[in-house]
């Protein structure tokens, strides 16, 4: 399940300037601006070993951390990655998570490795993300510390969104179509500059897949408030003040009113920003842990190393791939 280490700078290489080319309708998780957000605001959690070696390419993490929702336009098998349906394996009201192994080899061997890429892989992958940084720690090697930290940055973001643990994942099972953007780009691109993102020091995670998967518990607990506030407050707004036009680049697109906007997060209480703070102590503390298990090495010495220019030529060489790509692998599923 996944790319092996020597692969990871072709895989993480695609897609660098394809975001103007996204169809519209395919809005990433936690949005462009939302991903970015975390991924940066991580760098602010790492102790003093790190920090300074991420404040230096914080850019890059930044700018990178949308590369997976871009790969889904190049690479089969990159969607499953981002999500997991949960409730899919909540046959005859048993609680799935008793029901689907957390070890990848058990699931495996229960449902087969198609059916867990069907319903989505999140969890395990952001474990196999793990690995891959500890070896690029311990390999000193900046391009993959770097391609590989953004990558995890945001399979864990995405882990903490509610929508991304469901088959109902944007609301066409219940007639609410559209919420998937609503939570994860809109609320954020309005709210986030007022978040207080102080969410304290990285802390070493002893044991990955679990707090991966503790992730996604969090996430499916919040799925029906989710839908459920958004469709009783749709019933009391009328059309006119739940939605807007709005300029996007290309035209004016019909997108949720402020108003609507800022009542719906007011009734989830602030779920939108814990989840984001929840994400970005994560990330910080994934980076951190995957430093620990490489044996602490002395970042001082990759401080004054640039990316290289064979991965700017990877993700020059890519990007055509990826802007001539118009349908994204894998089901609908938009991020």
């Amino acid at each position: 399940m996944g790319k092996p280490i020597h692969r990871v700078l072709i895989i993480v290489a695609i897609g660098v300037m394809v975001w103007p080319f996204l169809p519209n309708d395919e809005a990433q998780a936690w949005g462009f601006y939302g991903h970015k957000r975390i991924n940066r605001m991580a760098c602010f959690t790492l102790p003093p070993e790190l920090f300074p070696f991420f404040k230096k390419h914080i850019d890059f993490v930044s700018d990178h951390a949308v590369d997976p929702d871009r790969r889904r336009y190049a690479v089969v098998g990159e969607a499953p990655r981002h999500y997991i349906d949960i409730d899919h394996y909540a046959h005859d009201g048993a609680d799935p998570f008793t029901v689907v192994p957390r070890k990848w080899a058990d699931a495996v061997a229960k449902f087969s490795e198609d059916t867990l890429n069907a319903y989505g892989i999140v969890p395990w992958h952001i474990r196999l993300m793990h690995a891959r940084l500890v070896e690029a720690f311990q390999r000193g090697d900046v391009d993959r510390i770097l391609s590989n930290a953004a990558d995890m940055g945001h399979y864990i973001a995405d882990a903490h969104v509610p929508l991304h643990t469901t088959e109902n994942y944007n609301g066409q099972l219940t007639g609410q179509h559209g919420i998937h953007a609503f939570w994860e780009s809109r609320i954020p691109e309005l709210s986030a500059e007022s978040y207080d993102h102080f969410t304290g020091r990285a802390r070493y995670i002893d044991d990955p897949l679990t707090a991966a998967w503790e992730a996604v518990i969090a996430s499916h607990a919040a799925v029906d408030s989710v839908l459920d506030i958004e469709k009783r407050l749709s019933q009391e707004w009328p059309d006119d003040r739940r939605y807007t036009f709005e300029d996007r680049g290309q035209g004016a697109a019909r997108t949720y009113s402020r108003e609507f906007t800022a009542a719906y997060e007011a009734e989830m209480g602030g779920m939108v920003e814990r989840r984001m703070n929840q994400s970005i102590i994560m990330v910080g503390s994934f980076w951190y842990s995957a430093w620990i298990e490489a044996g602490q090495p002395d970042m001082k010495l990759l401080e004054t190393k640039e990316v290289s220019d064979s991965l700017k030529r990877v993700f020059a060489a890519e990007d055509e791939q990826i802007r001539m790509a118009r349908q994204a692998f894998g089901r609908d599923h938009p991020e």
